[in-house]
């Protein structure tokens, strides 16, 4: 070997900056928390860029599968969000959460549910009978899970003899699908409270038992008329509309949202920027790209977008509607969320994250 091609590569070996694949940082399922087994999912290795807190994926309820970016910038909100949520259902730190479905986890955050000081646990295998054995191994004060996996566990337990063996006072927190109504009698059998919990892998935990959970949440008209209403998160859309009745909810009157009465809005909102507090308008533009790929909502910014605007304003429109007066969504409360991937942006933007053997330009 010549001497400069070894001295090189002695020079590597003893100095070089860039990390090898040994080297590299790792996030493991222990260390998001999600480390428990599904039914659904492989395991599989992924390379995730440093200005996202983590990686993962929607439910596939209304169409594929897709993986979701959350970034540094949205997890002081759900930190409050979970803080709320157990506030509101009196649960306190050092309690105990047996988690059905790991990915649920990825809705609160680990570090929400860290600094809520929530001690929370999986099940050993991904069915009826492991949650059985849990819940009486572990007495959790919170079961969170989707509602009729929830009923037909608790009506095993009943039909096995378990029922004395079972936690006292928990807690049912249900996720993930629409509540089902059957489980509410199941669980008063065990002097169970059942709490209907709705969101999203995309944006957190959105309301509890009808109630909203954000500051920045709205109802707006919805295109499927009254008495549906679109959820609006920040001023980005869900792309679900629900009834809105002062009868309440099933799980507290006072909430008006009625989560288990869901429907996929057709045609769904565009939302155009019009303003914004920004002095580029290309950070807003990256931003709408940005959201479109890690969100899979589409903003779009109108070509006469005002700068250093006092606050954001969005309109939304109806996609493949007849034209109609849009929606204004103008902040900074309403449009918390969008601004807050407006910042994640900004700062990514000015973060450097070349890598030295992928350099686009000199």
């Amino acid at each position: 070997m010549p001497d400069d091609l070894a001295a090189l590569e002695d020079a590597l070996t003893l100095f070089g900056s860039a990390p090898t694949l040994a080297e590299m940082p790792r996030r493991s399922l222990a260390q998001k928390g999600i480390d428990g087994p599904t039914a659904a999912h492989v395991i599989e290795e992924v390379h995730t860029p440093f200005n996202l807190a983590y990686l993962t994926f929607t439910t596939g309820s209304s169409a594929f599968q897709t993986i979701v970016g959350v970034t540094h910038a949205e997890l002081p909100n759900r930190t409050a969000v979970a803080r709320e949520i157990f506030g509101r259902l009196q649960v306190g730190q050092g309690a105990r959460m047996l988690v059905t479905y790991p990915p649920l986890v990825n809705v609160f955050s680990k570090l929400a549910l860290d600094v809520c000081g929530i001690d929370w646990s999986h099940l050993h295998r991904s069915s009826r009978d492991a949650l059985l054995v849990a819940a009486c191994r572990t007495q959790p004060r919170v079961i969170l899970g989707e509602s009729s996996f929830l009923r037909a566990s608790l009506e095993q337990a009943l039909e096995l003899g378990l029922k004395r063996e079972m936690p006292k006072d928990c807690v049912l927190l249900c996720a993930g699908t629409p509540l089902d109504a059957e489980l509410l009698p199941v669980a008063e059998a065990f002097g169970y409270s059942v709490h209907d919990l709705y969101g999203c892998q995309e944006f957190g935990w959105l309301t509890l038992d009808g109630l909203p959970l954000r500051e920045d949440i709205a109802l707006v008209a919805s295109p499927l008329g009254d008495p549906w209403r679109e959820l609006v998160v920040g001023g980005l859309p869900m792309g679900d509309s629900f009834v809105v009745s002062e009868a309440g909810h099933v799980c507290d009157r006072t909430g008006q949202i009625i989560t288990y009465r869901r429907a996929r809005t057709y045609p769904e909102y565009e939302v155009i920027v019009t303003h914004t507090p920004m002095s580029a308008a290309e950070t807003v533009e990256k931003t709408a790209r940005t959201i479109l790929r890690i969100k899979s909502r589409v903003v779009k910014v109108s070509p006469d977008l005002v700068t250093g605007a006092a606050a954001t304003r969005l309109e939304l429109v109806p996609a493949l509607a007849t034209p109609a007066a849009p929606i204004v969504i103008e902040g900074p409360t309403a449009t918390a969320l969008f601004d807050t991937m407006v910042l994640a942006q900004r700062e990514m933007s000015r973060t450097a994250k070349t890598d030295p053997a992928w350099i686009k330009r000199r």
